[in-house]
């Protein structure tokens, strides 16, 4: 089944008097398409600091930013990961590694794929449609509608090896180096 071409995104907050009411009500704004591998991701939430500061009207989905969160902060998105073609297996081992310069923890192993990363942050991911692989340096995990991840720093690379696209919700917390 293909997924929505939306994601709803709902955000509330408390305004002067003390009344929860609701900021944005639509369809994520910041939608990010990478064409090398058709995944698609959505950018719903980021904070810059622990605790988080919750309170103004700014739209902190709108923020520029890459996988990793800011210092001290967080990121929501979802991602929707297409089938994985064939042609990344001819891609340098480190292809989408060294794309995460600045972000990734000091002690880890060389990437075995190349589309192995990692960041110095805890995620917690819920697949929320589809299946997927992740691989980790010497091991493989198998993912469908329904599990959670908790990843704290490690290697992976995420491999689309069905037929159908494969959602899944993020939140990558900043963390301390492992």
């Amino acid at each position: 089944m293909p997924l929505a071409d939306h994601v709803r995104r709902v955000v509330t907050k408390v305004d002067d008097s003390g009344k929860a009411v609701v900021l944005f009500d639509s369809d994520a704004p910041n939608k990010k398409v990478r064409p090398q591998r058709g995944t698609v991701s959505r950018l719903l939430w980021t904070t810059g600091e622990t605790p988080a500061d919750i309170s103004g009207p700014s739209d902190r989905g709108m923020r520029e930013i890459g996988v990793a969160p800011p210092v001290g902060g967080s990121i929501f998105r979802v991602i929707d990961i297409p089938p994985t073609p064939k042609e990344v297996d001819d891609l340098p081992l480190d292809y989408l590694h060294k794309q995460h310069v600045g972000s990734i923890p000091k002690r880890h192993l060389p990437p075995t794929h190349p589309l192995m990363h990692a960041t110095r942050t805890i995620d917690y991911a819920i697949i929320m449609s589809g299946e997927i692989d992740m691989l980790l340096d010497d091991s493989e995990l198998h993912f469908k509608a329904g599990d959670v991840l908790v990843q704290q720093g490690t290697n992976h690379a995420w491999v689309n090896r069905g037929s159908e696209p494969c959602r899944i919700a993020f939140v990558l917390i900043d963390a301390k180096e492992p």
